[in-house]
């Protein structure tokens, strides 16, 4: 891996990183924070939401006084591939900047968006490789990333310890959002739409018995909270198969990293402890 730029921050250092990726065909951006001291150090890896490169967390969310006084790497890639060649659409809802975190299966997509396979695949063991680390991890992200951290922990649990979302999309099948997304990568079969939501993934019994507790921050100001997040379908479906999900729903918070910042302490400490328990 290119290290683009180094800063020291909480006695750790944070290093800007990019590579050129197997799985997508593309150049890959991403930030990794190794906390101070000689590890190795388990793994949290954070998913970032729709339009967001890796800068968006590594610089608003404040993440890195808990993890460094917890011993925990952070890595925080791009959410899509990106450069000349790769397939894009104006808005900015679909295409770069909007991976869903799953592999496309149309086109002009299938090349290149392979987001899924990136991370499960390519990332983990890259990681692995370059840093001092236990070689276990867990999983948090927000909005799309929130999908994407629940999706793939559900869809691979014996990768992660734990996850954690905020504000995520919920129910992707049952938004607008995920029903443009899933049309585009997907195409028009609702039975490969279902396999990347996390309400019906946990519904269907995926990841059962995997995780102790599934922890959700969502702010009840947040203005895409009815319409595209729905966040009452992941709990209907945890309760259906038992699984504990701790949904707290934060008064007055709103969509952006104001909020993230307000609780990633908690989401830190919460991964911590399963990650070093």
């Amino acid at each position: 891996m290119e290290t683009l730029k180094t800063h020291t921050v909480h006695g750790g250092t944070l290093r800007y990183l990019r590579h050129d990726s197997v799985q997508t065909g593309t150049p890959m951006t991403l930030s990794v924070f190794v906390p101070p001291g000689e590890g190795p150090f388990p793994v949290l890896i954070w998913l970032s939401g729709l339009t967001c490169t890796e800068d968006n967390f590594t610089t608003k969310a404040g993440a890195y006084r808990a993890a460094a006084e917890h011993g925990l790497i952070i890595v925080a890639p791009d959410t899509s591939p990106r450069g000349e060649g790769v397939a894009d659409d104006p808005a900015y809802d679909l295409g770069q900047g909007a991976g869903f975190y799953l592999d496309a299966s149309q086109a002009p997509w299938t090349p290149n968006f392979r987001m899924e396979s990136y991370v499960i695949e390519e990332l983990i063991a890259l990681i692995d490789a370059e840093f001092p680390t236990t070689t276990t991890r867990s999983i948090l992200g927000h909005s799309m990333g929130g999908h994407g951290a629940l999706t793939l922990a559900l869809r691979h649990p014996d990768m992660f310890r734990s996850v954690s979302a905020f504000a995520p999309i919920s129910s992707p099948t049952r938004c607008p959002w995920g029903e443009k997304a899933f049309s585009a990568y997907l195409g028009d079969d609702r039975s490969a739409w279902a396999e990347h939501d996390a309400a019906l993934l946990l519904a269907s019994g995926a990841g059962r018995g995997a995780f102790d507790d599934i922890l959700v921050d969502q702010g009840d100001a947040d203005p895409f909270l009815t319409e595209q997040l729905k966040p009452e379908l992941l709990q209907v479906a945890a309760d259906s198969v038992g699984q504990k999900l701790t949904l707290r729903m934060q008064p007055g918070y709103d969509h952006s990293y104001f909020f993230m910042a307000s609780f990633i302490d908690d989401h830190v400490a919460f991964h911590a402890a399963r990650l070093r328990g």
